[in-house]
C-alpha cells in the first residue's frame, strides 16, 4: 500500500465546502458542518505485506513476528489539512487493523502506542493484548497526521540542534555561557527553516493534538462504529482524554495507561518528567538491589544519589570504551535512564552497578556495558525526531522562551542531578516554532462514559502524579494504580491484576472498581 500524504482536492462535493470546520468541541454526529463529505467514508481493505515479504521477516532482528503481522490489511481515510478551510488540502491517514480473531468483531478497538511521532502501525509488530480482547475486536492502528505512512513531516539540522543541546546541557543551568545560548538559539531556527523547507507551512502548523483528535473521529466513522473503543499509551493517552471531551457522545470505552497530563503545555511537561519520574525509577531500581542482591553497593534509596555519584567516579577512573567511544559516566546515566521504562530491565542494572563496586571487569558487566552503549530507543523517550518536535511544538499554548528551559534546566538539575538536563534543552527546538491552534486546556470530559486509567507508581516517563492529576479532572475516570515500574503496564501480561479487569472494561463498559490498586510483579 502506498501512502500519499497529502493531497489537493479536485473539483465537486468537497472543493465547494466553504464552511468552517470545529475550533473547540466537536459538533453532534447529525451535523458535521462543513467536515460533512468526509464522513461516510468506505476503507479500501487489501494486505499490508505480500507473502515474500511476510517470509523474510527476522524477529530476531526486529522485524516483527510474521504469524502475527500476517492477518494485517491497510487502508486510507482521508481528512481536512485545515479543519478551517474543509475545502482545501487534505492529508491521507494510513490505517491498518487485525481482524478480530473469532471473525465476529463487536467493533473496532483503536490503539495508539504514543510518541509523539510514533508510528502506530510499526510499533504493532509483535502480539499483545489478550485473546478475549483480540477475538472480540478489530485492532486498528492509525499513523496520526505527519507521522509515519500518513504523510511524514521531515527536517533538516536535527544534527546540530542536538549537538547544541548537548552543549548546554554540560553546563551548571544557572551559568550557561552566552554563546552557547546563542549557537542553541541557532541552531533551532535552522531546525525550523529545515521544517519548513521539507514539509512546509501548512503541513507543519497543521499536526498538533487536537486536529489529530478531529482526524480519529473521521476514522471511527469510517471503519463504521457509532462510537470509539480506544486504547492510549503515553502521548496516545492525551488524544484518548481529548477525544472523550470533544466527542463525548461518540465515546463507548476509552483506556489511557501511561497517562499524560498536557499542562501547561505537552513540551513543558516532557521537561517536567525528567524531575518527577527518572529520579523516581531510578530509586525504585536501587530499592530493587537492595531487597534483592546481598552484595548490593547500595545501602538504601535515602542515599541512592549519593552513592550512584560514587559508583560513576569509580566506573571513570575505570576507563570504559565500547567501539572506540569512551562511556563517560554522564553518558551512562543517560543510557540507563532509556532503560528504566522497562521494568524488568531493573535487576539486570542492579546487577550492572553492583559489577562496578566490584571491579567491572567480569564478562557479564562487559556484556551488558555494550548493550547499554547500542543506545535503545524505547517507545517514549524524547527524542529529536522531527514528529516529534512538530507535534509538541503545536501543541505549545504559549510562546516559550530560552529563559523558561534554562529555568526549567536548573530545576532538573536540582532536583534529578544524576540524569542532566539534555531533556529540558531539547525544548529549544520550539523556541522559534509558529503559532499553531493548540489543544484545549483543563478539559473534564464530563458528558463522556467512564474512562479508565493506569498508571505506575514509578514511571519513568509519565509520572503517576500525572495519572493523579488527571483522575482528578475527568469527570467520569478510574484509576487503576500499579505499585511497580516501568512505562505502561496494560496488555503485556505483566499484571493479571491490571489485565483482567481492564479487559472487562474494554469488552462489556463496566469500569474496574475505583481504587484498584496492583502489586508489582518485579522479582
Amino acid at each position: 500500500m502506498r501512502y500519499t500524504g497529502v493531497r489537493a482536492l479536485g473539483t465537486g462535493a468537497l472543493a465547494a465546502v466553504l464552511a468552517t470546520g470545529p475550533t473547540g468541541a466537536a459538533p453532534l454526529p447529525a451535523d458535521h458542518g462543513g467536515t460533512a463529505p468526509f464522513y461516510g467514508q468506505s476503507i479500501a481493505w487489501e494486505p499490508c505485506r505480500t507473502q515474500q515479504e511476510l517470509d523474510a521477516l527476522d524477529p530476531d532482528a526486529g522485524g516483527g513476528n510474521p504469524l502475527w503481522l500476517a492477518p494485517f490489511e491497510c487502508g486510507e481515510v482521508t481528512v481536512p489539512l485545515d479543519y478551517a478551510d474543509p475545502g482545501g488540502d487534505t492529508f491521507t491517514l494510513a490505517v491498518a487493523r487485525r481482524p478480530a480473531e473469532d471473525g465476529d468483531a463487536q467493533g473496532s478497538l483503536v490503539v495508539n502506542f504514543g510518541g509523539p511521532g510514533l508510528s502506530a502501525i510499526d510499533a504493532a509488530a509483535h502480539p499483545f493484548l489478550s485473546r478475549q480482547v483480540r477475538e472480540a475486536f478489530d485492532l486498528v492502528l492509525v499513523d496520526p497526521r505527519g507521522v509515519g505512512r500518513s504523510g511524514a513531516v521531515a527536517c533538516t539540522g536535527e544534527e546540530a540542534l542536538r549537538e547544541a543541546v548537548a552543549d548546554a546541557a554540560r553546563h551548571d543551568p544557572e551559568q550557561v555561557p552566552a554563546g552557547v545560548l546563542r549557537a542553541l538559539g541557532d541552531a533551532s531556527r535552522d531546525h525550523l527553516a529545515g521544517c519548513l523547507s521539507r514539509t512546509g507551512r501548512d503541513r507543519l502548523t497543521a499536526v498538533g493534538t487536537v486536529n489529530t483528535v478531529r482526524d480519529l473521529d473521521i476514522v471511527r466513522d469510517a471503519l463504521g462504529d457509532p462510537r470509539l473503543t480506544y486504547l492510549g499509551y503515553s502521548y496516545g493517552t492525551h488524544i484518548g482524554s481529548l477525544y472523550a471531551s470533544m466527542y463525548p457522545e461518540n465515546t463507548r470505552a476509552v483506556v489511557l495507561d501511561g497517562v499524560v497530563d498536557p499542562g501547561p503545555g505537552l513540551g513543558r511537561s516532557l521537561a517536567e518528567q525528567q524531575v518527577e519520574g527518572v529520579a523516581r525509577a531510578w530509586r525504585g531500581v536501587v530499592g530493587h538491589c537492595v531487597d534483592t542482591l546481598p552484595d548490593c553497593p547500595f545501602t538504601s534509596t535515602g542515599a541512592a544519589e549519593e552513592e550512584t555519584r560514587e559508583l560513576l567516579d569509580l566506573f571513570e577512573e575505570q576507563g570504559h570504551t565500547v567501539d572506540g567511544r569512551e562511556i563517560t559516566g554522564d553518558r551512562l546515566m543517560e543510557l540507563v535512564a532509556a532503560h528504566l521504562a522497562l521494568e524488568q530491565s531493573w535487576p539486570q542494572l542492579a546487577a550492572f552497578f553492583t559489577g562496578i563496586a566490584q571491579g567491572g571487569t567480569d564478562e557479564v558487566f562487559r556484556t551488558y556495558l555494550e548493550y547499554l552503549a547500542a543506545d535503545p530507543e524505547p517507545l517514549d523517550t524524547p527524542g529529536h525526531g522531527a514528529a516529534f518536535h512538530a507535534v509538541t511544538c503545536a501543541d505549545e499554548p504559549g510562546p516559550l522562551r530560552m529563559e523558561d528551559l534554562r529555568r526549567a534546566a536548573a530545576d532538573a538539575a536540582r532536583d534529578a542531578p544524576l540524569f542532566g538536563t539534555a531533556r529540558v534543552w531539547s525544548g529549544a527546538a520550539c523556541v522559534s516554532w509558529p503559532r499553531t491552534e493548540t489543544a484545549p486546556q483543563g478539559y473534564s470530559a464530563a458528558a463522556a462514559p467512564p474512562i479508565v486509567l493506569i498508571g505506575a507508581r514509578q514511571d519513568p516517563a509519565t509520572p503517576y502524579i500525572w495519572a493523579e492529576r488527571m483522575h482528578r479532572r475527568l469527570t467520569t475516570s478510574v484509576l487503576v494504580t500499579y505499585e511497580g515500574g516501568g512505562h505502561t503496564v496494560y496488555g503485556y501480561g505483566r499484571s493479571v491484576c491490571v489485565d483482567e479487569p481492564v479487559d472487562d472494561y474494554l469488552l462489556t463498559g463496566e469500569p474496574p472498581e475505583p481504587g484498584t490498586t496492583c502489586p508489582s510483579t518485579l522479582s
